[in-house]
């Protein structure tokens, strides 16, 4: 008894044909529901830190200073190289650092204002800055995303506005805080309370940042007109 010839071939066996799958070419993956279920991706979204400035307007002014004192003294040498005299204010620098003392008060007074910027300087340099701008959780290794202050606050009071009751809302919004006052014109304040508490929790946790901030809750009464 003779086995089946395989289709397209000249040979006695039997051979599967390829299946391609509706929807997808040949050597391509499945779509991700047709993919066989497996263990979910463990390479992590990594660590939503901070935001950093690239603190153009403090390098800025530095560059600039830094460039007028070295474009000032290097015309002052080379004036005196071409046989002119130096400037009279070199020659006050100078005579001053020769004659003063160490403990003289502008001598301080300099120190401490160069101390003072240097440390200023180096306080930008190791701060990240932007801080109105709050990290988000990364649901991406590659991407990274940042809700400003101003948003998130805008949303929140959206949010509370919504409660019965609220006639007014103002919050404002920190990096580990949000404070949030709220006036009822009607209903029980402890009523309104509850509701807002509720209504902040999901908003709070909608926004989605890295660290939620705490949210500390004032219901009051509109003050009397006159």
């Amino acid at each position: 008894m003779s086995e089946p010839q395989g289709a397209g071939t000249g040979e006695g066996s039997t051979q599967r044909l390829p299946v391609v799958e509706r929807g997808t070419e040949p050597g391509t993956a499945p779509p991700p529901d047709q993919r066989a279920p497996g263990p979910p991706d463990a390479s992590g979204t990594g660590r939503a830190g901070r935001f950093w400035s690239v603190r153009r307007v403090p390098a800025g002014i530095v560059a600039l200073v830094l460039l007028l004192l070295a474009g000032a003294f290097l015309y002052d040498v080379v004036a005196v190289r071409a046989g002119r005299s130096a400037l009279g204010w070199r020659r006050d620098l100078a005579r001053q650092l020769a004659e003063r003392p160490v403990d003289d008060t502008w001598v301080l007074v300099g120190a401490g204002v160069a101390a003072a910027l240097g440390l200023w300087l180096l306080v930008l340099a190791l701060t990240p800055g932007l801080r109105r701008v709050l990290p988000m959780r990364r649901t991406h290794p590659d991407v990274r995303a940042g809700l400003h202050r101003d948003a998130a606050a805008t949303v929140l009071r959206d949010r509370a506005m919504e409660v019965s009751g609220v006639q007014a809302a103002r919050v404002r919004m920190r990096r580990r805080r949000a404070r949030v006052r709220a006036l009822s014109h009607f209903r029980e304040l402890d009523d309104v309370r509850a509701d807002l508490d509720g209504v902040l929790d999901d908003a709070v946790r909608g926004l989605g940042l890295a660290r939620p901030p705490a949210v500390s809750l004032r219901v009051a009464r509109p003050g009397r007109k006159g």
